[in-house]
């Protein structure tokens, strides 16, 4: 029986000894060259994402009045439409269809296959009249024919109608000209925000 207890008796075990640790402080040379993979990765990251996904623009002009201002600082998303198409009352900046290399902001009225008409500074689509809440006041009266908006094209305007160099006046803008909807506006700062 001593020999089953010996068996069973719990051998003695010698405490745990601390390892000493030692921090390796890197090198100045290894901190630089930390610090500037870094840097280059954010920078690429930020490149991509101007490149790809949200562009900054400076607004020009009145047309977009009062919703957006002259000297208005905007993020554009360009890649939105790559997952859904372009809808009415989006804020689309786009190629100008007889020079492109000027980019113009408007706002979307006329999709494709529908009628646009101007009555007396009325819009009317597939012969009804458009609720256009984000215009302030009463602008032109002038008219435009009746209009069938091709396939992938857009009939836009400007929100102040006096002002506005749109399809009015130079027609319909083909979808492949559009690069992006109006999202956000971060100058000035008292008016940050989504744009609507």
């Amino acid at each position: 029986m001593a020999m089953e207890r010996d068996l069973f008796r719990n051998p003695t075990v010698d405490p745990p000894q601390e390892e000493e640790m030692s921090v390796d402080r890197p090198s100045l040379g290894q901190e630089v060259r930390a610090w500037a993979r870094d840097i280059f990765f954010t920078a690429l990251i930020a490149i991509l994402v101007v490149i790809f996904v949200v562009q900054p623009v400076k607004v020009e002009g009145t047309s977009m009045e009062p919703r957006l201002e002259p000297q208005d600082r905007i993020f554009v998303n360009k890649f939105v439409y790559y997952f859904s198409g372009v809808a009415r009352a989006d804020i689309v900046v786009f190629w100008y269809p007889k020079d492109k290399t000027k980019s113009f902001i408007k706002r979307v009225i006329g999709l494709p296959g529908e009628t646009v008409e101007v009555r007396s500074g009325v819009v009317y689509l597939n012969g009804e009249k458009l609720a256009e809440p984000y215009l302030a006041g009463e602008f032109d009266n002038d008219s435009y024919p009746l209009q069938i908006v091709p396939a992938e094209h857009y009939f836009v305007l400007g929100d102040h109608r006096n002002s506005s160099n749109d399809s009015r006046d130079w027609g319909f803008v083909p979808e492949q000209n559009i690069f992006g909807e109006a999202v956000f506006r971060y100058w000035p700062l008292s008016k940050l925000g989504l744009i609507r």
